[in-house]
């Protein structure tokens, strides 16, 4: 099971550069609000065609620019979950997944799989009633069971959260996830969130501005995101321009510090990430002098802002993170954190 997208889309002042393979699982896009992930998905679903390239579904050919093949939406055989989910206002819960058998003709197999879906999806309570009357949950799961039981080769979730209130958004991923484990094809998932992704997606593939990075490994992009756009939306509060200054050395100009690095740095090295939540007053390696700037509170942990001693003032103050039982009762002198938990950046 795979789905091979090279394609390229020109909208004038944007211009969508989608390359990515990605093979079984939960592949998520990951990208700012406005950098070609939606339009991906209508573009893989037949809603909109690309300028030039191709696009293949387990083998199958949906789209070559080349060869002038351009499938409907209805051959292409993708499930395609909306926003809002799309659901027919003035049909039941039943009704709207009958809709996703449509093409089955025998009364008493439409039927039996009806059944089977609003069971599946614990429905059957509501199967009656119109989307108005359920809850967002219920909805979710009722667009989701009428996707599924027209087995799509592909099945694309846009911003599947995005919904609901935020209370119910972790209880819907864990149930999202189950339902998905069972699921044989590839699936992709567009999103913003980098919690949702890391929760929810195998791998990933962050958009910037409508170009695409390799599909990655989830636990290894968070841990090495290795470009400028990854280290910022994987969460890294802390970047920097750098430079090579020795086989495990690097110096940050406006931060004014040299840090020792566990990874080898190869030439080419254009920053340095950490996340706010590496720093520590133990650690002796990359320990420098620091001055307390501010702070912001959240719920559950303190977010302290400094700058190193010499640090340029037109730079932006490092954050650290703390949990709120750990803040310190006065500013420490000296920060410091592992060579391991400074990124290289090469992009």
């Amino acid at each position: 099971m795979s789905l091979e997208v090279n394609i390229e889309k020109n909208f004038g002042a944007f211009h969508l550069k989608a390359h990515f393979l990605t093979e079984g699982s939960v592949t998520g896009i990951l990208g700012a609000s406005g950098s070609g992930k939606s339009m991906t998905l209508k573009c893989i679903a037949g809603i909109e065609t690309p300028d030039s390239g191709s696009i293949v579904l387990n083998g199958k050919t949906l789209f070559d620019s080349e060869k002038h093949i351009n499938l409907p939406p209805q051959k292409r055989q993708v499930g395609y979950l909306f926003q809002n989910y799309a659901l027919f206002p003035n049909m039941t819960v039943k009704k709207n997944i009958l809709c996703g058998l449509h093409a089955v003709k025998d009364r008493s197999e439409r039927e039996a799989l009806l059944k089977e879906a609003l069971r599946r999806f614990q429905l059957e309570d509501v199967s009656d009633h119109k989307p108005s009357e359920i809850s967002g949950g219920q909805a979710q799961r009722t667009a989701l069971a009428r996707i599924l039981v027209s087995a799509p080769k592909l099945l694309m979730l846009d911003e599947p959260f995005s919904a609901l209130d935020s209370h119910l958004r972790l209880r819907l991923q864990l149930e999202l996830k189950e339902t998905l484990s069972s699921y044989k094809g590839p699936v992709l998932m567009v999103t913003h969130s980098r919690d949702e992704a890391y929760r929810m997606c195998g791998s990933i593939t962050i958009t910037d501005n409508g170009v695409f990075s390799p599909v990655r490994e989830t636990k290894p992009l968070f841990a090495d995101p290795g470009s400028f756009s990854a280290a910022a939306i994987t969460g890294c509060k802390n970047i920097a321009a750098a430079v090579k200054t020795g086989e495990y050395e690097v110096e940050v100009p406006e931060w004014n510090v040299r840090f020792r690095t566990a990874r080898k740095v190869r030439d080419g090295l254009k920053g340095v990430a950490f996340r706010a939540h590496y720093l520590n007053t133990r650690t002796n390696e990359n320990r420098f002098p620091v001055l307390f700037e501010s702070e912001l509170e959240e719920p559950f942990e303190w977010v302290l802002l400094f700058r190193y001693e010499g640090q340029s003032p037109e730079s932006s103050p490092i954050w650290w993170r703390l949990p709120k039982d750990k803040r310190p009762q006065v500013f420490p002198k000296e920060l410091g954190i592992a060579p391991a938990n400074i990124l290289l950046l090469y992009e």
